[in-house]
């Protein structure tokens, strides 16, 4: 990751609160230059600080209104081959590798509980996946969010550096 500084948050604040901005409104919002504005949006696209467009739409105006985790234990040797089959199955929307007794922790989307049975089961037909585990979404107590996080690195109180 790049060195993160007040100012890459302030630009960062003002395209969370404005998508759809122009550089030039960044730069008016941030008060910084056109250029700077626009160098600091190419550095952080290009280091993978911003994320895809897709990360913004909800699965549930696609049809896809049910949530849940899935909790993998796989066979260590087939932990790189089970990884690539989650990514084959449409559902999935994220695969996260585990510490502990848990291998992954998989957020898949369903139409419905026969949808979320089909997938889960699908999941578990996986070569290499030893056992699973499904926990249904009741609701979302917290939406994802960085802004507390920019906020605080905006007031420099937790700027970060390529050297921490």
């Amino acid at each position: 990751m790049p060195a993160f500084d007040a100012l890459d948050a302030r630009v960062l604040l003002a395209l969370n609160a404005e998508p759809r901005a122009t550089t030039l409104a960044l730069a008016e919002t941030t008060g910084a230059s056109r250029n700077t504005v626009q160098a600091r949006l190419n550095r952080l696209d290009e280091s993978g600080v911003l994320r895809s467009f897709e990360h913004r739409i909800n699965p549930a105006a696609l049809g896809y209104p049910l949530t849940a985790f899935i909790t993998i234990i796989v066979r260590q040797q087939q932990l790189d081959e089970v990884g690539a089959a989650l990514a084959q199955v449409p559902e999935v929307l994220e695969v996260y590798g585990l510490s502990g007794p848990v291998d992954l922790l998989v957020r898949v989307v369903a139409k419905d509980a026969d949808d979320l049975y089909r997938i889960a089961g699908q999941i578990l037909a996986t070569p290499g996946v030893e056992r699973t585990e499904t926990a249904l979404t009741m609701r979302r107590m917290v939406d994802y969010r960085v802004r507390p996080l920019l906020e605080r690195v905006a007031k420099g109180v937790d700027a970060v550096r390529e050297d921490s």
